[in-house]
């Protein structure tokens, strides 16, 4: 079953149009002074290799999960964004217009993952607000490092399943794919039906945290959340 895609905490400026709901929950008020930018992608935009040059994807308003498109900015330059997207390999930055149809948003939140320490850590305004154990890529199938970026929050509705209750998926990609497995090389932040496996090296690439924990920052994190991943 496909997982429901929840409501992002990205609040919505009162002079444009919001971004399409994907629950009938209630965005809260805005967000203090940001730590980093966001935009939400109103309308189709090309994403471009250079700023003004060859387009690597379009972007639509919604991720291939159904989720409002919104990317972090970590570059500016002249009329043009850099941010991290899923269509780019890990590593990568694409540009976009800032003449496109773009809705700006402030981000206060980062996420910091240690794989020596097998840790994440949630910041808000540069305090800690959570920190929780995960486990990690096994040595065939390691978790990337690098900067990311939050994509889709999703609910499975079956905390049975693989991914327990909830994922964050990234942007991040797995290079090192194994053989026979169909499930995509997209890399995420989820619950697991393996709480045993929580602290060693066994996943696929994949981040598995505790459910309590998944259940909370599903609701903390915004869409566009910048996600460190250091070794």
């Amino acid at each position: 079953m496909r997982p429901a895609a929840v409501q992002t905490r990205t609040p919505v400026p009162a002079t444009t149009a919001a971004p399409p709901a994907a629950s009938t929950s209630v965005p809260p008020p805005a967000l203090p002074a940001p730590g980093h930018l966001t935009v939400y992608v109103a309308q189709s935009a090309a994403l471009r290799a250079s700023p003004g040059g060859r387009v690597v994807a379009r972007l639509g308003p919604r991720t291939q999960f159904g989720s409002p498109t919104v990317l972090p900015v970590v570059r500016e330059r002249g009329a043009w964004y850099g941010v991290l997207a899923p269509q780019l390999g890990n590593g990568r930055i694409g540009w976009i217009s800032t003449r496109a149809a773009l809705v700006p948003y402030g981000d206060d939140v980062a996420i910091g993952v240690s794989l020596r320490r097998r840790q994440v850590a949630i910041r808000r305004d540069g305090r800690l607000v959570l920190h929780f154990p995960v486990a990690i890529g096994s040595p065939s199938t390691p978790t990337p490092t690098g900067r990311f970026a939050i994509t889709d929050k999703l609910l499975t509705h079956d905390p049975a399943s693989p991914y327990g209750c909830c994922i964050l998926a990234l942007s991040a990609h797995q290079p090192h794919t194994p053989q026979g497995w169909g499930g995509g090389d997209r890399i995420g932040l989820h619950a697991t039906n393996l709480p045993t496996s929580i602290g060693t090296a066994s996943s696929l690439g994949c981040l598995r945290a505790p459910a309590w924990a998944m259940r909370r920052i599903v609701r903390l994190v915004p869409l566009g959340t910048l996600v460190t991943i250091r070794a």
